[in-house]
């Protein structure tokens, strides 16, 4: 049977979920050939090739492999940097479902201790492109920005969806990926430094052609409560409503959501949309709203996502229109990444994030030993 026969019968890796009891005892009477230990070490030796640390893990005995093996799994899958340091990453993840002990019994077992530590790796194309460029760099300033988004690639799901957008705030980009690969690209605007575009996960459900805008609190108590208060025939005029304490803005050529946003429930009240600035676009750095994500050609990129151009339908109403299927959207922060010719490319840490990871020196925290 060849080795993909031999993959199909065991239990799929994306279902396997953690059982920490279970787990651990059939962890303990794990046999190591002297092979299979000889590739451990191995992978422990090329660790620091992805970016890892692990200067502190060896394989003193055969029993103390399985151990050793796990470390490097966790550090493989979650990456290196404390929970508590990864302060504003708020991508949603259940790889910590996966039962590690069991994975790796089953990898010895059909003697593949390669495809174990090879399905932990982030699968974007992104991160092989990352650990290939940190094989040749020499700047240090470079190989740390490199090995600090090659660490953000482990904080993100393995499984990022068949059909998912992929909002890169230094690179100012959103893109639509495919089957694992990148279909369209569209720039974006993203928030100023002392407003900054969160990280977060969400779904899209669908698009709301020529929206309202619900004035955030922070926008009332800068500008627009102001303007009401001082100029309220110059609030009306511009499209503003208030009563009981909000303030909305009705739709058109004022509206900073412009004619359509897309539809997409989150905690932070950050949304892709349109916007009525567009000459903004122009600008190479892109730090402009108040967290939102402006999108170049919104009306073209939203029919990308539905395959139709809806804005028509709307006939100058406030109408959402559903997407056939849920659209799981990223919004990440990578000062490193792959261009549209292929080759890595470095963008501005325009929230100081890198900086907060460590220095070039150490630019991430050790893996425990």
């Amino acid at each position: 049977m060849d080795k993909h026969g031999m993959r199909n019968l065991t239990t799929s890796f994306a279902l396997l979920l953690c059982c920490a009891a279970s787990s651990s005892a059939l962890a303990e009477d794990v046999l190591w050939s002297a092979v299979q230990l000889d590739q451990l070490r191995t992978f422990i030796a090329q660790a620091p090739e992805e970016g890892l640390n692990v200067a502190g893990l060896q394989v003193v005995t055969p029993q103390s492999a399985t151990d050793v093996a796990l470390t490097l799994a966790r550090a493989h899958l979650h990456g290196c940097t404390p929970a508590q340091a990864r302060a504003g990453w708020h991508i949603k993840s259940n790889d910590d479902q996966y039962d590690l002990p069991l994975l790796l019994r089953e990898a010895l077992a059909r003697n593949d201790l390669p495809d174990f530590f090879e399905r932990l790796r982030p699968r974007h194309p992104d991160y092989a492109a990352l650990r290939t460029a940190l094989r040749v760099e020499t700047d240090p300033a470079r190989r740390a920005t490199l090995i600090r988004n090659l660490e953000r690639w482990r904080w993100m799901p393995l499984d990022l969806g068949a059909r998912y957008l992929l909002v890169n705030a230094p690179r100012f980009e959103v893109a639509l990926w495919e089957k694992g690969a990148r279909v369209q690209s569209w720039r974006v605007i993203v928030g100023k430094p002392s407003t900054p575009t969160p990280v977060f996960s969400a779904i899209v459900t669908g698009a709301t052609y020529n929206p309202w805008w619900d004035v955030p609190q922070s926008i009332v108590a800068e500008s627009v409560g102001r303007l009401v208060r001082t100029r309220p025939a110059e609030a009306r005029r511009r499209g503003y409503v208030w009563g009981s304490g909000s303030y909305r803005q009705r739709p058109g050529p004022n509206n900073p959501l412009g004619q359509v946003k897309l539809v997409m429930p989150n905690p932070y009240s950050v949304y892709l949309h349109d916007t009525n600035a567009k000459a903004l676009f122009e600008k190479p750095v892109r730090t402009f709203s108040h967290g939102c994500i402006r999108v170049d050609n919104a009306v073209v990129f939203v029919s990308f996502l539905f395959r139709k151009n809806r804005l028509a339908e709307a006939a100058g109403k406030t109408v959402s229109f559903p997407l056939e299927a849920p659209l799981p959207v990223y919004v990440s922060y990578f000062t490193a990444s792959v261009g549209t010719t292929g080759l890595v490319e470095f963008h501005p840490d325009i929230y100081g994030r890198d900086a907060r990871m460590g220095d070039a020196r150490n630019p991430v925290k050790d893996c425990p030993a």
